[in-house]
């Protein structure tokens, strides 16, 4: 007589064992459609998943995150079907769920084009109206690669003979196709409602370079329709404001094959780059924090004491100088804890705030390199607090201010936080985790921020916070991050004198805001399209003449502008004036002011926004006041408010 206890904690009593799909049919019509699988006891199962003893149970559908996943992953084994039935000298080898939906990889001479996608996209499309069932059934595995082989399926036979001997494996039929695989999957092909394919690419089989390339396809799936449009519609705007676009469009920086993975700034894209540093560098010196600079490149043996070579290595630059073994940085905390660790330091100088605009390289491989978002060497607005236990709340609630502060004035408004927790391998005393966990729990709640708990998910030197910012087209970016560290300080000798003069360890308070700062520009630039707000623009305004008689006028102002600190720039060029204001509005300016022989006798500029809108005529030191404000209330408007 099982007890079924549900997400509410309601319960209900079977008198025998029962499927997750009959309790779906128990709880209502509507549930009992939707259902395309089952969490019994933390575990997705099939719909057709039998529950014999007491259990938790929650029915999953496409709405929800492990729901979608199973929806995903059976749209891929759709996709494999309609090729399969297409295209039946191919070879199928595995299809996994990735982020927003899934791939397959294929084995066949011929490649697939544009127009073949389209065809299995109509056929998966006529499988899915078909409603086929999916069954699962348990094979051996010496009986499943026979089975397999039989099929001229060579790469699934090849998959299951590495499973070790005795092993028992689960396999789903729908219909005409059968695929090894351990599920769950939705109960029929009907629940498969929203899908696209949307790209060829080539893969090795197994990812081995020695091995056959295959052809994946990759498809995406959701819940619904709309849901399905929506996303078509963030991959157009995504592409429209593709930074590395944007890049060559506005001359801010480029790549190239020497020196993969590391930018070249223009000057426009430096100025940006220094302006957002600068920006970045007052917020320290407002909270109290001792801007250093560490070295690039340090010896080994630092690197195996803080751990780092053990667990990041992999990713490490080295290099070997008069028989010492050297690596670049990937990180900046053990080179701050060298600062900290010069002088014996008092509980009375405590908190010690260290930051950097840290130069670190980390070595990536070439295929996930992905313009300023993935890159070989960046700089990190990294900083490192030295602080007691008892003053890691107020630091903590200091950084968050710090961190709302930023996201707001650079334009982003809808902040994610997550607070992660214990990992099972863990360093410290369970007391002090208690403590931590307790504090960084308190600092959000007091700031009356919602937060997702993410169990076991913190660093094994400590819990922390993350913070992911949605840009302006929906998608997520995990940026900034506040990390208590137990580990690292006692590891490379940090100690303070306590107020009863022994010596202790300090809590290390590892932040960053921005991130990367490349990353960070990269998805600056994407969220607003080029239109950087004008305390951010490299050019702010740009004075356009219509004829050669307003050039030592608009000289004069520009002259003016600079002389108050603004990024001012004249065109200058005997060109029309239509022409030269679609060329700047497409370099996204702020601002252009136009000067004809009327504006010159009334000592105005005519003024227009790079939306196209006339604010018309202004004194320049009208302007310089409007403009002023803007930029030190770090607005987003181009217009007087």
């Amino acid at each position: 007589m099982p007890q079924i206890t549900f997400p509410d904690d309601s319960v209900r009593e079977y008198a025998d064992a029962v499927s997750v799909a009959q309790v779906a049919r128990d709880i209502g019509a509507g549930l009992a459609r939707d259902a395309v699988a089952g969490k019994v006891d933390g575990r997705v199962v099939d719909t057709a998943f039998v529950v014999e003893n007491d259990a938790r149970l929650a029915v999953l559908t496409a709405a929800d995150a492990e729901g979608l996943e199973v929806v995903r992953h059976s749209t891929a084994h759709l996709m494999a079907q309609a090729v399969k039935q297409l295209y039946p000298d191919t070879q199928v080898t595995i299809g996994p769920v990735i982020r927003d939906g899934f791939y397959y990889d294929f084995a066949r001479r011929q490649s697939f084009s544009e127009g073949d996608l389209e065809k299995i996209e109509q056929r998966m499309g006529e499988l899915a109206a078909a409603d086929i069932p999916l069954e699962r059934s348990v094979m051996g595995r010496d009986e499943a690669v026979k089975f397999f082989r039989g099929l001229g399926e060579n790469y699934k036979a090849e998959i299951i003979a590495a499973i070790p001997e005795g092993e028992e494996l689960s396999l789903y039929r729908q219909g005409d196709f059968t695929d090894l695989c351990r599920g769950p999957h939705v109960p029929s092909t009907g629940k498969l409602k929203a899908f696209k394919l949307m790209k060829v690419a080539g893969a090795y089989w197994r990812g081995d370079s020695s091995r056959e390339m295959l052809q994946r396809i990759y498809g995406t799936a959701w819940p619904d329709r709309k849901s399905l449009r929506a996303h078509l519609h963030q991959l157009a705007e995504a592409v429209k404001r593709d930074h590395r676009k944007l890049g060559r469009e506005l001359d801010l920086f480029h790549f190239q094959e020497e020196a993969p993975g590391m930018v070249f700034w223009h000057r426009k894209g430096w100025e940006l780059y220094r302006l957002l540093e600068n920006y970045m560098r007052e917020l320290l010196r407002e909270y109290d924090y001792q801007e250093v600079h560490t070295p690039q490149l340090m010896d080994r043996a630092l690197w195996q004491r803080s751990g780092h070579w053990e667990k990041f290595h992999q990713h490490m630059f080295y290099t070997s100088i008069e028989e010492r073994e050297y690596a670049l940085k990937p990180m900046n905390c053990p080179g701050h804890v060298q600062v900290f660790n010069q002088g014996l330091r008092s509980y009375r100088e405590l908190p010690v705030r260290l930051g950097e605009f840290g130069l670190v390289h980390r070595y990536e491989d070439s295929g996930a390199l992905h313009g300023l978002l993935r890159v070989r060497r960046f700089t990190q607005d990294d900083a490192h607090v030295f602080c007691t236990p008892e003053q890691i709340h107020d630091e903590v609630s200091a950084l968050l201010d710090i961190a709302w502060r930023v996201y707001g004035d650079t334009g982003f408004d809808n902040v994610a936080v997550a607070l992660s927790t214990r990992p099972e391998q863990r360093v410290g005393e369970e007391a002090l985790w208690d403590r931590a966990e307790q504090i960084l729990q308190d600092a959000l709640q007091k700031r009356g921020l919602e937060y997702q708990l993410q169990p076991g998910e913190g660093a094994f030197y400590g819990p922390k916070i993350d913070l992911t910012l949605q840009d302006s087209i929906g998608r997520s970016w995990q940026c900034g991050t506040i990390q208590l560290d137990f580990m690292m300080p006692g590891r490379l000798g940090a100690a303070y004198v306590a107020e009863d003069s022994s010596r202790r360890t300090p809590v290390m308070i590892h932040r960053t805001i921005l991130g990367s700062m490349e990353r960070f520009i990269g998805i600056l630039l994407e969220d607003c399209a080029g239109r950087l707000p004008p305390w951010l623009a490299p050019v702010q305004a740009v004075l356009l003449n219509i004829t050669e008689r307003q050039e030592g006028y608009l000289k004069r102002l520009a002259a003016a502008l600079r002389g108050h600190g603004f990024r001012a720039e004249c065109d200058l060029r005997n060109e029309k004036i239509g022409l030269k204001i679609r060329h700047h509005t497409l370099q996204r300016v702020p601002y252009l002011l136009v000067a004809g022989d009327r504006e010159v006798d009334d000592g105005t500029v005519s003024v227009r926004t790079r939306e196209g809108k006339d604010l018309g005529a202004m004194k320049v030191a009208a302007f310089t006041r409007m403009l002023g404000r803007q930029v030190a209330r770090r607005s987003h408007k181009l217009e007087p408010e």
